[in-house]
């Protein structure tokens, strides 16, 4: 199973990113979580865990899952070096929305070379975050992680500046989007409701602050700076 990124089938490079961002999210990789989120069989997933495990990309902990060797996650680090590249490039140079980009970058992250990889990144000034401001890895995998945590976590009447937006799926970004919720803006927490309730919020920066609610559910997915 070596080899470049183009060699590898689309179903291994999607498998190796979920498992790379459910291990960064401190979340069990286990067969049945990964293929939910693939919408594959579990016979699947766990015949891609015994190539993998095979391959040395993946040892199996026990309650944990699988979790990638050191091997197995410099070829992840590839596949989403490529991915958020392209998402950049094409948010960037090509005007997609951040909603749109993700799904355009995995058809086209299989086929581009290492020198177009190269060619991009050279174009977008060497970038370090993508359009939802996940870290893209640098050529010899290295990642430049800010420290941060969950909207939630926000202490009431603290304010802070969103660093990344963490869900890939299309409507809550155009929801979110639709309320300035992007990353690099500055934002205020005024009154979180009990309970789980909504998170009511000052947008930007004064004095063209604007007002919002956020659930619960979507707040887990946005990091803001600590």
């Amino acid at each position: 199973m070596e080899g470049s990124i183009q060699e590898l089938s689309p179903r291994i490079s999607d498998c190796l990113k979920v498992i790379y961002t459910m291990q960064e999210r401190g979340q069990k990789v286990s067969t049945s979580a990964v293929s939910e989120r693939l919408g594959v069989s579990d016979a699947t997933v766990t015949m891609l865990f015994k190539d993998f495990a095979a391959a040395g990309w993946v040892e199996h902990i026990p309650y944990r899952g699988v979790h990638l060797t050191p091997l197995g996650e410099r070829k992840a680090m590839e596949v989403i070096r490529h991915h958020r590249l392209l998402e950049l490039y094409l948010a960037r140079k090509l005007g997609y929305s951040w909603d749109k980009v993700h799904e355009e970058a995995d058809k086209l992250e299989h086929v581009i070379s290492e020198e177009f990889e190269d060619k991009i990144d050279s174009l977008l000034g060497y970038p370090t975050v993508d359009p939802h401001g996940d870290p893209i890895p640098s050529k010899d995998g290295t990642v430049s992680a800010r420290p941060g945590h969950t909207l939630l976590e926000l202490p009431q009447g603290q304010s802070a500046c969103i660093l990344r937006v963490s869900d890939q799926d299309a409507e809550k970004l155009r929801y979110l989007g639709s309320l300035g919720l992007y990353p690099n803006v500055t934002i205020q927490l005024i009154e979180r409701a009990p309970f789980d309730g909504p998170l009511r919020l000052l947008i930007g920066e004064a004095p063209d602050q604007v007002e919002h609610q956020v659930g619960a559910a979507l707040a887990e997915h946005i990091i803001v700076s600590s």
